[in-house]
């Protein structure tokens, strides 16, 4: 097998490091996102069992920018639902996104292992 330049070498490493760190970096932004995401979840959790512990016809309001607007409880309940499942589709994703993220980060560490190991060798 032939032998890669210096250079050609050098600029591989580069490569595959800049690969490794920028893979831990968005792995780490989709953590911190997921999170705050599974936050969300859990909070529209409680308000939903709150609202569905509230017996009768009560009114119900919206945050809507600086104000509150009345809404019927079943559009309340419905709105809350589909932020819930929203949410919950987002986190999915997130960790699918972290999944191909950690393996893509693990590989680029593997192929430096090699290339270290395989110089020390000769």
């Amino acid at each position: 097998m032939a032998s890669l330049s210096d250079d050609t070498l050098r600029k591989i490493l580069v490569q595959i490091q800049q690969t490794a760190i920028s893979s831990q970096r968005a792995l780490n932004l989709s953590r911190q996102q997921s999170a705050a995401k599974e936050r969300e979840r859990r909070i529209l959790q409680l308000t939903i069992n709150e609202i569905q512990g509230i017996e009768g016809d009560v009114n119900m309001y919206q945050g809507v920018g600086k104000m509150f607007m009345m809404v019927p409880r079943q559009t309340m309940e419905q709105d809350l639902n589909n932020q819930e499942k929203e949410l919950t589709d987002d986190i999915n994703n997130l960790k699918k996104k972290g999944k191909f993220l950690e393996k893509q980060f693990n590989d680029a560490q593997a192929q430096l292992r090699d290339i270290f190991q395989h110089s020390s060798q000769n």
